[in-house]
């Protein structure tokens, strides 16, 4: 079915290629698939007419053979037109034989939901910090003050860069846009790209006159003391994160602060899991005939009662001593493994008796 172009795209029929160009946008826009109302088939049709007007051979071509121009194609008129009839001849028909310039970002970041110029929000650094804490602080938790040095918003201008005197004014060299387009040839013709201005870097905006704190950065260095809640139940090597405390950036948001937690071993206690390991020497006697013994916890100390005939080895487990889940609604263990000394070295009278209990068969 022939077709009349110009009528598809809307423009007259000696409109300009900057004409054609501006029309078939603002109808891509509006009816491609993707877009709430948009409509496949005339999407295709729209695309279809403007790679034709937008090449400056092939709509000579069409201007000529008028509504037959379909047949005249078909007759070798007209050459390459069939990739044309569906998307994939879309990107190709942006280019053309003629040179024509398309601006990519403004469709297809459409197509994949990047809502077309639309800024993303720019954000600093992160700052990771490290600490250490006693095995003691790892089972109550504690608080812990610490100074970094990072990049802030000026004192002075307030994060602005700008003299507080003067004021702000928009960027001649993207006209506030916050970009600035080139121009490069490649094979599918002449394509327009868009990078961060150099001069304003992405704000748009750039101070009438720069402040002299900053030098118009916006941002300085300074040291900011902050204390740190570290919960309780902590992993060795776990991780805190401290949102918007990272090095700041003019324009956008602050990086995070991470406080990488490490936990000093104890010389008495071994953590497994959210139970905690320890050992209790008892002498010979002790195992024998039983006692009750004073032992250390990581938090202070407590009586444990040894029963008697206990030997090497044994484990003792006292429930809720351990080390709490991170989250507070629990908490592990406190196993405790006794060791009967073997005693070295005897005295007479001591191996005498020993002697005695060996002959009662001990």
């Amino acid at each position: 079915m022939s077709k009349d172009y110009y009528k598809v795209l809307g423009v007259q029929k000696g409109a300009s290629e900057e004409e054609v160009k501006k029309a078939f946008r603002k109808l891509a826009h509006q009816y491609h698939p993707d877009k709430k109302g948009g409509d496949e088939a005339k999407f295709k049709e729209i695309n279809e007419a403007y790679q034709v007007l937008s090449d400056k051979e092939k709509r000579s071509q069409y201007d000529q053979y008028g509504q037959t121009f379909e047949q005249a194609q078909a007759g070798g008129g007209a050459h390459g037109f069939d990739g044309f009839r569906d998307f994939s001849g879309f990107a190709n028909g942006f280019g053309g034989q003629g040179g024509a310039e398309f601006d990519f970002g403004d469709v297809f970041s459409d197509f994949f939901g990047g809502g077309g110029r639309a800024k993303k929000q720019k954000k600093g650094q992160d700052i990771e910090v490290d600490v250490k804490i006693d095995f003691a602080d790892m089972i109550t938790g504690v608080e812990k003050a610490i100074e970094i040095n990072k990049g802030a918003a000026c004192k002075t201008c307030s994060g602005s860069g700008a003299d507080p005197a003067s004021g702000i004014k928009t960027c001649s060299t993207c006209n506030g846009r916050g970009q600035v387009e080139q121009v490069r040839n490649t094979i599918l013709g002449a394509i327009r790209t868009a990078s961060v201005c150099p001069e304003c870097r992405g704000d748009g905006q750039i101070p009438e006159k720069r402040c002299k704190e900053c030098h118009g950065e916006g941002i300085t260095k300074q040291t900011e003391k902050i204390k740190i809640k570290i919960p309780a139940g902590i992993d060795n090597n776990g991780a805190i994160r401290v949102t918007g405390k990272g090095e700041a950036i003019k324009g956008g948001t602050s990086g995070d602060l991470y406080i990488i937690v490490s936990v000093n071993k104890s010389a008495k206690f071994i953590r497994d899991g959210h139970n905690v390991r320890t050992k209790k020497h008892i002498s010979l006697t002790q195992g024998i005939l039983g006692d009750k013994v004073e032992i250390e916890i990581p938090t202070g100390k407590l009586k444990l009662k040894i029963p008697e005939g206990t030997q090497s080895g044994k484990e003792f487990k006292l429930k809720g001593k351990g080390i709490p889940h991170i989250r507070g609604f629990s908490r592990g263990d406190l196993i405790v493994e006794i060791v009967v000394r073997i005693p070295d070295k005897l005295t007479g009278k001591q191996k005498r008796l020993i002697k005695d209990l060996k002959n009662e068969g001990l």
